[in-house]
């Protein structure tokens, strides 16, 4: 079943009522020229089980306890963004798995040798993916990647990501001028940044729901990052950011602020179409086929993890 994703931007009171999220707008029901007739219409309430990610983009929005409590109880990603409106926190639940120790066990025993080898299909699908992209985007034909992915070694020792990067980036967007793949650069970054965020929450939430830990990551470690293991398995779907974000650069569009309506086309992230193991699906379905085979590699039931072709 596809979730739903809930952008909130404006002040709301949201609150829980009969296993649903009840979503209240104080601007209307504060309002005494409105009839009373239309406040109540203005109240919507959506099943919490549908929604799979929600984005907190106001300083005046309440959440009750008992709403946080009955969405994290379904596993929701919920995403709450700073002053400049951009994430910059989000929430999962602590258990997400009914075997989930077990799980944990398997991660955490993992050897150095398997982590390797899933480093190295994780590189091998992003450069491919990458690669994709900048063909339908570009009409670049990319050999060189192609043959860069097929010589990744296990943990990536000669970072042939770095340099699939360095040739990636200036093709994608080299045609904006002084653009530099950099968190804190021009635009598109705010755009990329934005994108990553919402991927970044849709594959921990996965990870939680497969019983891992997000923050025991197979090559990314970071003391002080809480998300290791999603920034890892993130990484062949991060094309598909790049790509909605070329296409929105490419049509025209002032993206030099994160307008509604460009946040609009970047939340639909999770209900982009990918195709894994030939089966085309939504890509948060997708993803959580990517984190169950991540835990059947754990446990040894499976050798290769289910990324996504970006065809």
């Amino acid at each position: 079943m596809i979730k739903r994703t809930l952008y909130f931007g404006n002040p709301a009171y949201l609150s829980v009522r009969l296993a649903q999220l009840e979503i209240r707008l104080p601007e209307v029901e504060k309002n005494p020229t409105l009839p009373e007739s239309f406040k109540s219409s203005a109240v919507k309430r959506v099943p919490i089980e549908d929604i799979g990610v929600v984005v907190l983009d106001n300083k005046q929005i309440t959440v009750t306890q008992g709403a946080l409590g009955a969405l994290l109880d379904n596993n929701v990603a919920i995403i709450s963004c700073d002053e400049h409106r951009m994430p910059s926190g989000l929430m999962l639940p602590l258990a997400g798995n009914t075997t989930q120790s077990e799980r944990f066990r398997c991660q955490i025993d993992a050897s150095l040798p398997l982590r390797k080898q899933l480093w190295q299909q994780t590189v091998q699908a992003k450069i491919l993916n990458q690669s994709s992209v900048l063909y339908r985007v570009r009409n670049l034909d990319c050999g060189n990647m192609e043959a860069w992915a097929r010589q990744v070694k296990s943990g990536d020792s000669d970072n042939l990501e770095g340099r699939a990067a360095a040739f990636y980036w200036p093709n994608l967007f080299g045609h904006i001028r002084g653009f530099r793949r950099d968190r804190e650069g021009a635009a598109p970054n705010n755009l990329l940044n934005y994108g990553y965020a919402v991927l970044r929450a849709v594959v921990a939430r996965a990870l939680v729901g497969s019983g891992l830990l997000p923050t025991l990551g197979i090559h990314h470690h970071n003391r002080y990052n809480a998300y290791c293991l999603a920034d890892d398995v993130m990484e062949p779907y991060r094309p598909y950011v790049d790509m909605l974000v070329a296409e929105l650069m490419d049509s025209g569009a002032d993206c030099s602020t994160l307008t509604t309506e460009i946040k609009g086309r970047l939340l639909s992230i999770p209900v982009q179409d990918v195709v894994i193991n030939g089966r085309r699906s939504p890509l948060m379905i997708g993803v959580g086929m990517t984190t169950a085979s991540l835990y059947k590699c754990f446990s040894g039931e499976l050798r290769k993890i289910a990324y996504p072709v970006l065809e």
